[in-house]
């Protein structure tokens, strides 16, 4: 009989062996599932982005071979907080559409006055009044299909121009733009933290499962060493065991793996959902997973025969447990030390992987530092409390740390993942603001001083059209500079009148500072005669036409004190405004109309918001918490499910002791409270410290993006909570256990 048949006649004759197994099958089913999820993360970002690579706004490489046959320009315009990729061409003279390649997706390329639009654009076109909408494009002609899209409901716009009507600001290219799309880097580090913090957990729940009937399959090995198997034949047999159970478990992640793909494809990010052919893995990565999680599970049940392979003896008649050295405590630092490292070089070294590699250090030190932690806390409980329970859990955790620690171990990394994502999400959250210096509701849209007033005139005959009272104004911009060349230093100034500026401003000025004159308005009230006017930073500056008034306001956004308001009367003679935005106010009612309005003469340059500009932050901000949310709560589920099959298999390996406990007259509810403080006790300590190694962790992540510091919130204490919560919910199954144990005859055993 050779090993595996040994292996499947165990599995045949135990039920206690078969229910580890299966479990154990289960938690690599989990650990395989989620790995092969996170994996693909990086490649749906790049197939998502490799479809709209013909867009133009996030492309890396573009068509530039051969003569030019057509003009290009890609922008982002807004509807009801919506964002549209507006791309706008046209034929070179002498071009034909027929010479033209076109992107997979899209059926045609539109003439003048055409617009091929995606399915979602279409719909709002449709619901909506031309005035609102439909006037910024053209005649719809045709529909985009998925393969032209980033994600289904994405919103984008293919018009069609005449040479002279594209934007000033578009390409002379041969072909829409192609090449090879890279992957969403910030995606991309989430996926490999998400790696790292969800990993540990799914072999936590991998390892206890597979402890769960450890001295009783110990006890067999060890009978089976006495009677004469050589140390091969026992390790071929557990490898035999082990592997037909992790193998069962990684073909059924496999199999999960689509599932968990398809729910995938429905958490939003960037904007949008995704398609399901976006998770798609390559199959040599794909294999290589599959392979590598059962090969860790068996090595992982292999090194744990030492015992029984060198000492049978002892394997069936118990022994002593050497004490736990401090050296252990070594280990946390040591990984400390080498992450600060990695986060402090990696701007030299433009790379993340050594800051991963310290990452995952960290993690597995926990499982170094956790046991030595358990065993104190045991030692404190024997020293200092006498009740039953306090002593049987206090021996228990001196005794034997390592067992202790593993239902806290799955918990302890939750709390670290929690820690660190709540550091670093309040701080990203402290960063949102700023924008323009124009209120919330004002459009606005860049040109330069060539034209300007064409786009005014035509904006202000559109709204008029439209039956709008708004109107359109010209805001210059010049520089106020003290001193010449390398030694030039000032501050941008907006050129529009005090009215404009009461109107359409967040500079918090009233009617009352537009009394007395032309004036420069700041958040100090400037030495005019130490500052001259040029309309670029480099340029030749004049001074101040004589009269003006400098005035200091209360600036109610700190982002504004870099910026001034100059009165047009305050120019010197001859000055003109290079640079020249073109603003427009709005109301909720109208917003669209005049962006609709500003389209047009706008052709195609992009007309932004600060309205719109928050709007993007908060969606950037939700798909961080939404990320976070979701890895919490996996990170969460595997601490509970690895906490509640540790405390059963603390109960199964004690099942004489507990048995012969009841027999002598102790209740079940000592026993019980015993295996909650157990369970609790550890937790608290390691969580707290696991809580305060996320925060450092989650402050050297964010350092690599800001050196400023770094907000804290009271949420950080949540984690430490949940551990603790989760590690009592998972310890609530001994109840249940040990009376079980108290309903079977001890002579079972």
């Amino acid at each position: 009989m050779n090993s595996l048949q040994i292996a499947l006649r165990v599995l045949k004759v135990d039920r206690r062996t078969r229910t580890s197994a299966i479990l154990t099958a289960v938690g690599v089913a989990v650990a395989t599932g989620l790995v092969l999820l996170l994996a693909t993360l990086p490649f749906a970002t790049v197939h998502r982005e490799q479809r709209a690579l013909w867009q133009g706004d996030q492309f890396y490489s573009r068509t530039n071979d051969g003569p030019a046959k057509m003009a290009f320009a890609a922008t982002k315009d807004y509807f009801d907080g919506k964002q549209i990729i507006r791309v706008d061409v046209a034929l070179a003279p002498g071009a034909t559409a027929a010479g033209i390649q076109l992107p997979a997706g899209v059926p045609q390329l539109p003439g003048p006055g055409e617009t091929v639009v995606s399915p979602a654009l279409g719909r709002l076109l449709q619901s909506n009044s031309a005035a609102q909408l439909g006037d910024r494009f053209g005649k719809p002609v045709g529909a985009l299909g998925d393969d032209a899209l980033r994600f289904p409901e994405q919103l984008v716009a293919l018009t069609g121009h005449t040479p002279d009507a594209m934007p000033e600001a578009s390409s002379q290219v041969s072909g829409f733009p192609s090449g090879q799309a890279r992957p969403d880097g910030l995606l991309m580090l989430l996926s490999w933290v998400g790696i790292i913090v969800l990993l540990v957990p799914s072999l936590v729940l991998v390892a206890s499962s597979a402890r769960l009937t450890a001295a009783r399959r110990e006890r067999r090995l060890a009978a089976l060493r006495l009677a004469g198997a050589t140390p091969g034949q026992v390790t071929n047999m557990v490898a035999a065991e082990t592997t037909l159970s992790a193998g069962i478990g990684a073909l059924l992640g496999l199999l999960l793996s689509p599932a968990l793909h398809g729910l995938a494809s429905f958490v939003p990010w960037a904007g949008g959902t995704w398609q399901a052919a976006d998770f798609v893995l390559p199959i040599g990565l794909t294999v290589f997973i599959v392979v590598a999680i059962p090969v860790l599970v068996v090595l992982a049940g292999v090194l744990g025969l030492r015992r029984v392979l060198k000492n049978p003896l002892f394997a069936t008649g118990g022994h002593t447990k050497k004490p736990l050295r401090w050296w252990r405590l070594l280990a946390l630092p040591a990984a400390g030390l080498f992450f600060l490292y990695a986060v402090s070089t990696s701007g030299d070294s433009g790379g993340i992987g050594m800051v991963m590699v310290g990452l995952f250090l960290l993690v597995g030190s926990a499982a170094i530092v956790g046991p030595w932690v358990t065993s104190a806390v045991g030692g404190t409980f024997v020293r200092i409390w006498r009740r039953p329970s306090s002593l049987l859990a206090g021996r228990r955790l001196r005794d034997d740390p390592k067992s202790a620690y593993r239902a806290s171990a799955g918990i302890v990394l939750a709390v670290f993942a929690g820690s660190m994502a709540l550091t670093l999400l309040p701080t990203f959250e402290s960063m949102a603001g700023g924008g323009r210096s124009f209120q919330d509701s004002v459009l606005y849209v860049d040109t330069d001083g060539q034209h300007a007033s064409r786009i005014v005139d035509q904006a202000n005959g559109s709204l008029q059209k439209y039956g709008q009272s708004e109107k359109a104004v010209a805001v210059g911009q010049v520089y106020l500079v003290q001193g010449e060349g390398s030694h030039r230093n000032g501050h941008r100034a907006l050129v529009m009148s005090c009215a404009d500026a009461v109107k359409l401003t967040r500079f918090g000025l009233t009617a009352e500072n537009c009394t007395g004159g032309p004036a420069v308005f700041g958040d100090s009230a400037l030495d005019l005669a130490q500052y001259k006017i040029a309309d670029n930073w480099e340029g030749p500056a004049v001074a101040v036409k004589s009269g003006t008034r400098a005035e200091a306001v209360h600036l109610p956004d700190s982002d504004l004190a870099g910026t001034s308001i100059i009165d047009p009367a305050a120019l010197p003679d001859g000055l003109t405004p290079k640079y020249v935005t073109v603003v427009a106010p709005t109301t909720d009612a109208n917003r669209e109309i005049i962006r609709t309005a500003l389209a047009g003469p706008a052709a195609g340059e992009e007309i932004g918001s600060r309205d719109q500009y928050l709007f993007n932050q908060q969606t950037e901000l939700g798909d961080l918490r939404r990320v976070t949310v979701i890895g919490l709560i996996a990170a969460g589920v595997l601490a509970g499910c690895s906490a509640a099959v540790a405390t059963a298999g603390s109960v199964m390996d004690r099942r004489r002791t507990f048995g012969a406990l009841m027999a002598a007259g102790t209740p079940v509810r000592v026993l019980s409270r015993a295996l909650r403080m157990e369970a609790a006790l550890p937790a608290l300590v390691a969580t707290i410290g696991a809580g305060i190694v996320g925060v450092l962790v989650g402050v050297g992540l964010y350092s690599m993006v800001d050196p400023r510091g770094i907000v804290l919130s009271p949420w950080l204490l949540a984690p430490v909570v949940l551990g603790v919560g989760v590690a009592l919910l998972g310890a609530s199954v001994c109840t249940p256990a040990l009376k079980r144990v108290q309903a079977e005859p001890l002579a079972e055993e």
